[in-house]
């Protein structure tokens, strides 16, 4: 079972990166850390749901998924580090 996760796993050590990131801007912008937490909890569940059917359903298409995942984490980790730079 775990064998037709392989193809997305760096997509999934680097979209953990990127929610720590993203949380971590939360925590410093001021918002609330529990409505902070859960709504992450709420969004990785979600996104758990999605990615274990939509694994089974779109296999075939891993690489493009694969390339497109990447480009939004790449995306919204460089408009994370811009912000930061800029001190918002």
């Amino acid at each position: 079972m775990l064998e037709q996760y392989l193809p997305f796993a760096a997509l999934i050590i680097f979209g953990n990166i990127e929610n720590l990131v993203l949380s971590s801007q939360g925590v410093v912008a001021g918002v609330n850390p529990l409505k902070l937490g859960i709504a992450s909890i709420i969004c990785v569940s979600m996104w758990l749901i999605i990615g274990t059917f939509g694994t089974q359903m779109l296999i075939q298409y891993v690489d493009f998924i694969d390339f497109i995942g990447g480009f939004a984490i790449f995306v919204l980790g460089a408009q994370a580090m811009y912000a930061s730079i800029r001190g918002e």
